[in-house]
């Protein structure tokens, strides 16, 4: 079935690239689907020929029509109506901080809440993975006045909120 003219939200929903043809209309809505670099509306008028970027989420899709289509058909048969020049897809790296590279615990089902000892072993488990990461600790540069007694108080202080988050049993080193 050829058609001249279709609109951009059908076309995007009869080619499988929204699951309803709502999601394509608000997608144009929210300028998340161009034509030749113009954001439009979903009543736009596609055309063969023109290249369509569309914004998923962080999913970026580039396609350039290559048949228009009204009705919403299979997938294999929907491929043949556009060509695809979307970039590959970004590679995003596993552990993008230090603590995604701490251990777990592992707890084998049904053993019950851990005693004391248990919960122990496994602080203590976090707190030797978090001596292998190297933390940087930046403070302020020090004055003559940090090295008086009312200031030393201050100073704990800092210490002190630093231990709460790092080290929660080496409150006595101080």
């Amino acid at each position: 079935m050829l058609v001249e003219k279709v609109r951009i939200d059908k076309w995007l929903w009869a080619v499988r690239m929204f699951k309803t043809r709502s999601l394509a209309s608000d997608a144009c809505n929210a300028g998340r689907v161009k034509i030749n670099g113009t954001a439009v509306k979903p009543a736009h008028h596609v055309k063969i020929g023109e290249t369509i970027h569309i914004q998923k989420g962080q999913e970026k899709k580039i396609l350039v029509v290559s048949q228009l289509i009204q009705q919403r058909v299979g997938a294999p048969i929907a491929q043949t109506c556009y060509i695809d020049q979307s970039p590959p897809p970004l590679v995003v790296p596993k552990a993008d901080s230090a603590f995604h590279l701490l251990p777990t615990a592992y707890r084998d089902k049904g053993t019950g809440r851990p005693t004391k000892r248990q919960r122990r072993e496994i602080d203590g488990l976090h707190q030797k993975s978090l001596d292998d990461v190297d933390f940087e600790w930046h403070e302020d540069e020090e004055s003559e006045d940090d090295h008086d007694e009312s200031n030393n108080i201050a100073t704990k202080d800092k210490k002190s909120h630093f231990s709460l988050f790092f080290d929660d049993d080496d409150d006595d080193d101080e």
